[in-house]
């Protein structure tokens, strides 16, 4: 295992390094929170893909494997086509807002900030949740490793991510999360993808020794695959995550069309890690837990070396998404949140200063997941609560801002308390892991934004006409200070 060690030491010490080069770069508000929005298409394809492609999507997507066959790679699947969706039909419109929260976005377009102040809160509680679920993570990894309790292990791995985001910001995510994409790649899609199959006697062996099921490629159900596409498929189009990655695109060209490789990249990762998942079934068939799949086969299948560098692709999947979802929170929770409270939505004079202040609050969000990833203990509970209040509070406002002229400033109101306060009854009625919650959030949300909508007056002319421009392109980048409708 001593060359194992080596393997991680040496990864996580070039986490470090990156985030001291990337805090030299990170110089103004938009290096700091978006790269300077000048990633180029390798760039921005690598990363876009290491953010969305978590613990979850690694861990979870074997285990998912290991449990239904080929037919668990839906979840990351539907992922997958959610980034696809937003890169061709959304992501254009998007980088050429240059804004830098979703909750910005629906006050140009809506015209004011009273929509964006209760997004801004929503979005705040997906983006912390999502850190938390990531960080928690580490306990896994790191058990594997070192044989080291959960607390320890937690504040381990998410010290590591708080330092160097908070050090470099964006700059220092794009380039430790290309090098994670590398790994990831390498790790999981050329060595334990391969060797997997061979240890389980290749897939004529696999479908000799499992039941047909498990090539069934919809045996894990259509409601569950449904459930899935509005979850996440359609978390993928609107949350502050996925969308501050979009803002770091070059070109509006870069954003489709490098999106579009990272969601064609999702689906290839889906399919296999729901292959490594079904070959460890074969090897280990009497798991105690579905999730253990992924630690167990490389544990005892893979040879020295190359275990260790396996093991980094996980944790570099996790560290992907975990510091993906820190900054994002940190800068809602900023810009967002604390900036309005305290009535400071202009843009401040000393550019230097914002800097400090984003950087002040991802250190404070970064200690604020930490303390709550040890005192939660169901992750699966937490991520499905702030998925479903994303999607059934904030998906309706957003996507209809960008499709449908007539929407206005107090049908998005509508939409994201009346999906909000749905989605939080039916969790409590029907349980947090329940179908019911999602479903019928997501369809008072939409009524409510109809409704409310058609019944008030239409959005002032000048606010749709500086939407227009936004979109495309011919306005500056936003200081903070959308147009507002007369009262």
């Amino acid at each position: 295992m001593a060359v194992d060690y080596l393997v991680i030491v040496v990864y996580l010490a070039g986490m470090l390094a990156m985030g001291w080069w990337g805090m030299r770069r990170a110089r103004s508000k938009s290096e700091f929170l978006v790269a300077g929005r000048r990633l180029g298409p390798a760039m921005y394809s690598g990363t876009m893909a290491a953010i969305v492609l978590g613990g979850a999507s690694t861990i979870g997507g074997v285990g998912l494997g290991y449990q239904y066959g080929l037919s668990g790679a839906w979840m990351v699947f539907t992922i997958g086509l959610g980034l696809l969706a937003l890169s061709v039909f959304f992501s254009a419109r998007i980088a050429r807002l240059k804004v830098y929260t979703v909750s910005e976005m629906l006050d140009v377009r809506y015209g004011g900030g009273r929509a964006g102040v209760i997004s801004g809160v929503v979005m705040w509680a997906y983006t912390l949740m999502l850190a938390v679920t990531s960080t928690i993570a580490y306990a896994t990894i790191f058990d594997v490793l070192f044989d080291i309790n959960r607390t320890l292990a937690i504040v381990l791995g998410g010290s590591i991510v708080v330092a160097y985001s908070t050090l470099g910001g964006m700059w220092s995510i794009t380039l430790t999360d290309m090098v994670q994409f590398v790994v990831k790649t390498i790790g999981v899609l050329l060595l334990l993808l391969p060797i997997a199959v061979v240890k389980a006697g290749g897939f004529a062996a696999m479908k000799a020794e499992l039941p047909t099921g498990y090539f069934d490629p919809l045996g894990i159900g259509g409601e569950t695959i449904f459930t899935y596409v509005l979850i996440y498929t359609f978390g993928m189009l609107i949350g502050q995550d996925i969308w501050q990655r979009v803002f770091t695109a070059r070109s509006d060209r870069t954003a489709k069309w490098g999106g579009t490789v990272a969601g064609t990249y999702c689906l290839a990762y889906a399919l296999a890690g729901a292959v490594i998942g079904t070959a460890a079934k074969v090897l280990y068939p009497k798991l105690g837990s579905a999730d253990d799949a992924f630690a167990t086969i490389v544990k005892e299948e893979l040879p020295v070396g190359v275990r260790g560098l396996v093991l980094a692709a996980a944790l570099a999947a996790v560290m992907s998404t975990s510091s993906g979802a820190l900054i994002a929170c940190a800068t809602v929770a900023n810009n967002d949140i604390w900036s309005r409270l305290r009535g400071l939505a202009k843009a401040p004079s000393d550019d230097h200063d914002e800097v400090r202040g984003n950087r002040a609050f991802i250190l404070l969000m970064g200690i604020a997941v930490i303390g709550t990833a040890i005192a939660i203990d169901d992750v699966v509970q937490a991520l499905t609560v702030a998925y479903n209040l994303l999607v059934g509070g904030l998906l309706v406002p957003i996507l209809g801002g960008l499709v449908w002229r007539r929407g206005t400033v107090y049908g998005a109101l509508a939409s994201v308390v009346v999906g909000g306060l749905a989605v939080i009854v039916l969790m409590a009625t029907h349980g947090i892991l329940a179908n019911e919650p999602v479903y019928y959030g997501l369809l008072a949300s939409l009524a409510a934004y109809l409704a409310v909508s058609l019944a008030t007056p239409a959005t002032d002319a000048a606010v749709l006409a500086a939407w227009r421009e936004r979109l495309a392109g011919r306005s500056p980048e936003l200081a903070s200070e959308p147009v507002t409708a007369p009262q």
